[in-house]
């Protein structure tokens, strides 16, 4: 592996570098025209609009316009023109070589002036620091920032308050209320606010704060994690217990089952995604300045520990920009790259002084140690135009070799700013002054999620897989068309395997090519997307990258369907072991799943689950006594029977229960997508109007009311469709009246089990995954502007179609 000296340079002309990274002798500063989704993307986010919301600035002069207000800061420093290092900044933006963060893109220039795009705010243990806090966070929320929060500070539930002679209510009802006032504040126009919650794991709060989400109508604007100990991971490994601290005594208040603990952590992360562990330890063991304060929580995709009141200054490299052709065969462009890198050091220092912030403590920090964030996007296409397999010791190694480039270079730029500037004011006794390294900043790399960034560039987000090969894209109002990757697309004409067949196979395929018999083996190694890789695989990607990330890391670790809570707990152990900073799982499917029902044992310790196939429906599913007359509306009897199909539709599998009783059809259950979802939502009103219609007092029969719900249900279409030809689902209704028709209708009246009518039976793929088309690999929730539903990439959720993305 190279050293920092193998990549030193002299001056910009990184001459040593050309020896070992030839580049390609023709080089071109001329930027490729936007795609249409980029230009949807900057017109509803980024572009000005006037008072009436008419979009009056051009995607060029949004560069422009970022790029001078940027280049002022060289004011400060003593220069005298801007003009080159303004041309350089617009030149990397405008060839989608560089874009930072959203906040900068939105705002630098304009009236607001707030850059940052996440925020750290502490939580103190009084109700004067929690409030003030709160409305710090709305602040914060309206200039378009995400917040994290520990609330590890906070005594626990039942704990004394002297003051007032009662006692707390702990973290857990706290959240609720920072939840409650990020709702109602609209960030800056553009973005919905967002929250990291973490807890550690030592708090005596935890088996409350694990299962906080399991009721997904609360802390709906909150990601959570646990703050994960060391000796906590020893006692897991030992499988010995651990002590509870009060945060307000310091005292041990009792123990817990560190094995038992971590069942409840990964069987709730198997079923939902969450919580993710932040190795809180190992990440205060890099934290550059210990003698300010410790790191106690993270941005709200993770990859962004930061101190109480410090703030992010990201932006990310395109690598798919940064090669070039060596006889045919495409290179990584190293000298580009290099160049690239110091521009981009210099753009985000100067971010930290055109920034305009939310309160003063922010502002003092943050110039104190001049946290930025330089990371990377485009990593999974440049890997497919390398050849390389994601999954392979030659991808970990890639992966590896750019973020140590980076890095390497990076300090380096980092470094010269320093003897222009200054060094970080935090800078004496830290961490860099041990080590005699003189920086500008006290963090310079992280991995961020590049959300709509890497939709503006039309490449793959960070350091993720693709996440399929296939996706749909908004090309006009209530139109999506489906676009296969188009470097896929060059490869199999040019290999002679690609066939007028292939998208349909690929859709089907789960958006895949791997198992496909008409595509070389080669070829599948290499076009693998999320779903295809291994758990092991995504989380040594994830340290590969870390090792060179002065910050985190912001990856999801996918897992198939078909994988246990052993398996989460083995990526949980493998992230700890290679020194990952934390670690966010999700298991394909898993929206699909019912929240698990938790109790506590009389030590509070013992954790209970119910399997969804075997239970009854939740009483969240039926009908509310208080809201209807009981003379009129039949009540549910005690015992029902039933039957339970699954089918596909253009939003996932719907699992749709129809009980009768003595009079026949009685009810409806349906579930589809992740409790708490908005698909979940809308099937589960169409339950329970179905089954009050199928119950409330009527001259119809419920078989006839079944043929008028059919009737009117049957054939609605929607923006999407599963399936091909005649056996097209068009929507859930339209699935719903199929299956409505096929048990209560034709079964009863041919006598007989019926062939389902939508032709969509689920197909088995290699991995495990069950379904067909589309729908079987994306996450269930909908996205809030187009409607598609959204993929969960990097920490966060975002929508292929349209650009929507949470982060």
């Amino acid at each position: 592996m190279e050293t920092l000296q193998d990549f030193h340079s002299s001056g910009d002309s990184l001459q040593p570098m050309e020896k070992h990274y030839p580049r390609s002798p023709v080089s071109s500063q001329e930027s490729e025209p936007l795609s249409a989704n980029a230009h949807r993307v900057l017109e509803k986010r980024y572009l000005l609009k006037d008072e009436t919301g008419k979009v009056v600035e051009k995607p060029d002069e949004l560069f422009r316009r970022v790029a001078k207000n940027i280049a002022s800061a060289d004011l400060q420093y003593g220069k005298t023109s801007t003009e080159a290092v303004e041309e350089a900044f617009y030149q990397i933006m405008r060839s989608l070589e560089f874009l930072p963060n959203s906040p900068t893109l939105m705002n630098a220039g304009r009236e607001l002036q707030q850059l940052s795009a996440c925020f750290v705010l502490p939580v103190e243990d009084s109700m004067e620091g929690i409030f003030e806090t709160v409305k710090q966070a709305a602040i914060i929320h309206k200039t378009g920032g995400g917040t994290g929060f520990a609330f590890s500070r906070l005594r626990p539930k039942e704990d004394m308050v002297r003051t007032t002679g009662g006692v707390a209510s702990g973290p857990v009802s706290f959240m609720k209320v920072f939840n409650h006032a990020t709702e109602a504040v609209k960030q800056g126009g553009t973005r919905r606010g967002a929250n990291m919650g973490i807890l550690r794991v030592d708090h005596p709060d935890i088996l409350e704060f694990i299962q906080c989400k399991a009721d997904k109508k609360e802390i709906t604007n909150f990601n959570i994690s646990i703050a994960i100990t060391d000796r906590f991971m020893e006692a897991f490994q030992k499988g010995e217990s651990y002590d509870l601290i009060n945060p307000r005594t310091q005292q041990i208040v009792r123990q817990l089952n560190a094995r038992e603990v971590m069942d409840l952590i990964a069987h709730n992360a198997w079923l939902t995604g969450e919580p993710g562990l932040f190795f809180i330890d190992a990440t205060n063991r890099t934290n550059p300045t210990p003698h300010i304060a410790e790191m106690e929580a993270t941005n709200p995709c993770g990859e962004q520990p930061l101190l109480p009141y410090e703030s992010c200054n990201l932006g990310s490299i395109n690598l798919e920009k940064h090669m070039y052709s060596v006889g045919g065969r495409l290179s990584i462009d190293w000298v580009k790259l290099g160049q690239t890198i110091r521009t981009c050091v210099h753009f985000l220092d100067n971010v930290i002084d055109m920034n305009r912030y939310p309160i003063p403590e922010i502002e003092e920090i943050t110039k104190a140690n001049r946290k930025i964030g330089l990371g990377i996007m485009g990593f999974a296409r440049m890997l497919f135009k390398l050849g390389t397999p994601y999954d392979s010791e030659e991808g970990i190694q890639t992966g590896r070799r750019v973020m140590k480039f980076i890095h390497d270079i990076g300090y380096e730029a980092s470094t010269q700013l320093a003897e222009e500037r200054g060094v970080y004011a935090n800078w004496k006794n830290s961490m860099h002054d041990r080590m005699g390294y003189r920086l500008r900043n006290s963090y310079v790399t992280t991995v961020a999620p590049t959300g709509t960034l890497s939709m503006i560039a039309d490449t793959s987000g960070g350091c993720e897989p693709e996440f399929s090969l296939i996706w749909y894209k908004n090309v006009m109002d209530g139109e999506h068309l489906p676009y296969v990757q188009e470097e896929f697309i060059q490869t199999a004409k040019a290999e002679g395997f690609w066939n007028k067949n292939l998208l349909e196979k690929i859709q089907a395929n789960h958006g895949s090519v791997r198992g496909l018999s008409e595509v070389p083996k080669k070829w599948q190694d290499i076009y693998a997307t999320s779903h295809d890789i291994a758990p092991d695989w995504h989380v040594r990607m994830q340290a590969a990258f870390q090792e060179y990330s002065d910050s985190a890391v912001s990856k999801t670790i996918n897992l198939p369907e078909k994988a246990s809570v052993e398996d989460v707990k083995k990526a949980y152990l493998l992230a700890f072991k290679l020194e990952c900073k934390g670690i966010t799982v999700y298991r394909d499917g898993s929206r699909d799943e019912q929240v698990m029902n938790v109790g506590k044992s009389k030590k509070g310790e013992v954790l209970e689950t119910r399997d969804r196939e075997k239970a009854e429906p939740s009483r969240d599913a039926e009908l509310s006594p208080e809201t209807v007359t009981p003379s009129k509306i039949k009540p549910r009897p005690y015992k029902r029977t039933g039957t339970t199909v699954s089918k596909e539709t253009p939003f996932g599998t719907a699992h749709i229960t129809m009980n009768t009783d003595e009079d026949g059809p009685a009810e409806v259950f349906i579930t589809i997508g992740k409790a708490g979802s908005d698909v979940m939502a809308m099937a589960e009103g169409y339950g329970r109007s179905i089954s009050l219609y199928m119950r409330t007092p009527s001259p119809l029969s419920r078989k006839d009311k079944v043929r008028e719900l059919v009737n009117q249900l049957k054939g609605i279409g929607g923006f999407r469709t599963i399936g091909f030809g005649g056996n097209r689902v068009s929507s859930l209704p339209d699935a719903i009246a199929r299956a409505l028709e096929e048990h209560w209708l034709l079964e009863e009246e041919v006598g007989e089990q019926v062939p389902s009518l939508s032709g969509n039976k689920p197909s088995l793929h290699s991995n495990g995954r069950k379904g067909n088309g589309p729908a079987a690999y994306l996450t269930g929730n909908i996205c809030p502007d187009c409607h598609m539903l959204l993929t969960r990439e990097e920490g966060c959720q975002k929508c292929l179609a349209c650009g929507f993305s949470e982060c």
